[in-house]
């Protein structure tokens, strides 16, 4: 594998509309030649900045480093352009190791066909060279591949990040249908927030947004909780350098942020403490037991709330209808002075808010496609509040 100080290309994925926050991201940690693509932003850097954008990078899914490309046009050519990398200089028989693959082409109509095919090429190359071969491992592999074709063009790459990276290891527990951690860092990196205002999300569930929050505020990387990065095992692993991009950051405890969170059901806070618990925020966010038309903001003049509400999945047509005019009505009375946002799949229920959204941005939650929306709420009329 390459030298400490070897640049090379990386590619960087995310959700759809989450590319131009993930973008900045990559620019503040100091990545180059930067090009933004569908759910993904490729960049140049060193070994150095593969491992802290797998530790700082909050809207990022995965890291992949490509290592060959190709143009291909069936399963024959797939399995020759993958025998003609040298598979045991990446890893040994002792590894193991697993294959992902993304498909968007006429040529090949399943992806775990391919990943089938390109794991026959490298046990098979194994096989001739050393009469043996590596074991699979989905779970927990020494080396993850990942190979994207798009038409007759094949990526292969290797996985630094191992695990995706949402899964940054305090949430020990979830309620129903839990908000991903880089959709929730990316809706709040959205919506500008300046990590001083007082934070709510009065719909929080398990917490995610709350702890994503508190985590920017007092600048903990999204990293820190976790137990390891998928590079850790690769062969050229550097221990120190990973260690000193540890130390590189140093919380700040002692900033005083507002951040608060409230919820209807009593076994939904229970999770959200113990998320928050374990991720060492105990102090750093007051949560509360109460449904949102009950629940009254702290009397600041301004700040931000970014929630979540129900979709309406299992609520009746009129009910979630007249839920999100519930939702309208409390904001217009209650909010004065706030920036709101909210994350919804329901576009019909959305109309019944009664607000006009200053912003609407769509995102995807899992396959949902949602509308991220902004309400500024001023007292009386836009007018007066100009």
């Amino acid at each position: 594998m390459e030298n400490k100080n070897e640049i090379f290309k990386l590619t960087a994925k995310t959700f759809k509309g989450l590319e131009d926050v993930l973008y900045e991201e990559l620019k503040n940690l100091g990545a180059q030649n930067l090009i933004k693509g569908n759910r993904a932003v490729e960049f140049e850097g060193d070994k150095a900045l593969m491992y802290r954008a797998n530790f700082h990078l909050r809207t990022a899914l995965r890291i992949l480093k490509p290592i060959a490309e190709f143009k291909i046009s069936n399963e024959h050519e797939l399995y020759d352009a993958i025998q003609t990398i040298d598979w045991s200089s990446y890893f040994d028989l002792k590894d193991t190791f697993a294959v992902d693959s993304v498909v968007h082409s006429n040529n090949f109509s399943h992806s775990k066909y391919v990943a089938l095919k390109v794991k026959d090429a490298i046990v098979d190359q194994f096989r001739s060279k050393f009469k043996k071969r590596p074991y699979v491992d989905t779970d927990n592999p020494s080396l993850r591949i990942s190979v994207h074709i798009s038409h007759d063009q094949c990526t292969v790459s290797l996985d630094s990040s191992g695990e995706s990276l949402h899964k940054r290891g305090y949430r020990i527990k979830t309620n129903k249908a839990p908000l991903n951690e880089v959709l929730a860092a990316g809706m709040i990196l959205l919506s500008g927030w300046d990590k001083k205002s007082v934070f709510i999300d009065p719909m929080c569930g398990s917490g995610t947004l709350v702890i994503e929050a508190a985590m920017m505020a007092h600048n903990i990387p999204p990293g820190m909780y976790r137990e390891s990065f998928g590079f850790e095992t690769w062969n050229d692993f550097d221990a120190d350098l990973l260690e000193s991009i540890y130390e590189e950051d140093i919380p700040d405890v002692n900033a005083e942020i507002r951040i608060l969170g409230s919820d209807v059901s009593e076994i939904a806070i229970r999770i959200a403490k113990e998320n928050i618990e374990n991720a060492n925020l105990k102090r750093k966010i007051d949560l509360l037991i109460k449904p949102i038309e009950n629940y009254n903001p702290p009397s600041e003049e301004s700040g931000i709330v970014i929630t979540n509400p129900p979709y309406g999945e299992r609520i009746k047509k009129n009910e979630i209808n007249s839920f999100y005019k519930l939702l309208g009505d409390r904001f217009k009375n209650k909010y004065s002075g706030f920036e709101v946002w909210l994350l919804s799949s329901n576009f019909e229920a959305i109309k019944h808010i009664g607000l006009k959204p200053t912003q609407k941005l769509t995102l995807f939650n899992g396959t949902l496609e949602c509308k991220f929306l902004n309400y500024s709420i001023y007292q009386g009329s836009k007018k007066s509040k100009k």
